[in-house]
């Protein structure tokens, strides 16, 4: 969706940025390739490693620098294993997982120096990173192991990716009522309106080119389903930034902030998705 670029200014006032495109260019193909001719351990890795840059941001954007370092760790282990059980739940079983997860932080907060007067907030924020970004982003593993999963997943990447640039130019271009105005200034309806219809011609064109397991209707439904999904998830990160009183997670992508920037609306479109194909579909 349309980024905080200028926090409060109309969307009409900020400027079209080519770096957008450039990285859009250079990170789809990249991702075609991992998930269409790599192996899955391949694709893991890249799962895992968005997923602890992009806790590692959160962590930055929680932590005051006095209590980053430990719980920061902490919370990159614990993703990294949440997502191993995603991966070989024989192995690691998600509940034990998230079981343990729970103790280690609990215990890391027990055995700390400081005053308990602030652990519930810590204790919450840490537990709070590890499931935001490593359970929803695990959704994308399960994905890989259904029938098409290749194809599963580069369709949803596909219609966030078109639903996050259609809002976004037409915020720019014709954006005038304002979705969020505390939240977020620059979402616009025009701009959710330009994302629901590009996603939905993306959707469209996956149906007829390499997913034909949906009907017309269904690619419809689903490019207006995921922009919304993607929505509450760029609107939930920017009420995170917000918070911190920051415009960007971190600038690590040009055109497009942090790696929690890139994630937000996949965080909601991926689960959103998940569950349409097993529960929906069957």
């Amino acid at each position: 969706m349309t980024r905080d670029a200028v926090a409060g200014a109309p969307a009409r006032s900020r400027r079209l940025d080519g770096r957008r495109v450039v990285s859009a260019l250079l990170f789809i193909p990249l991702l075609y390739v991992i998930i269409r001719y790599m192996p899955p351990m391949a694709f893991f890795g890249l799962v895992a490693v968005a997923s602890l840059l992009a806790v590692r941001e959160f962590y930055t954007l929680s932590f005051n620098p006095s209590e980053r370092s430990t719980a920061t760790w902490l919370g990159l282990a614990l993703t990294a294993v949440l997502l191993s059980s995603f991966q070989w739940p024989e192995v690691l079983p998600l509940g034990l997982v998230l079981f343990l997860s729970i103790a280690a932080v609990m215990g890391l907060r027990l055995l700390a120096p400081r005053s308990p007067a602030d652990g519930l907030s810590e204790t919450t924020v840490l537990v709070f990173g590890v499931l935001y970004i490593g359970l929803t982003m695990g959704h994308l593993l399960w994905m890989r192991g259904l029938p098409d999963g290749v194809f599963l997943i580069f369709f949803v990447a596909l219609v966030t990716w078109a639903g996050d640039t259609g809002a976004y130019y037409a915020g720019i271009a014709f954006g005038q009522t304002k979705l969020a105005p505390v939240i977020s200034p620059n979402k616009t309806l025009e701009g959710l309106i330009g994302g629901c219809l590009l996603a939905v011609a993306a959707a469209v064109a996956a149906r007829y080119s390499f997913l034909p397991v949906f009907t017309a209707a269904e690619a419809v439904c689903l490019g207006i389903l995921l922009t919304l999904a993607g929505l509450a998830g760029d609107l939930s990160e920017s009420m995170l930034k917000r918070s911190a009183g920051v415009k960007d997670s971190g600038a690590l992508i040009p055109g497009h902030g942090g790696v929690l920037d890139r994630l937000d609306s996949l965080l909601f479109t991926a689960p959103t998705y998940y569950y349409y194909m097993t529960l929906v579909k069957g």
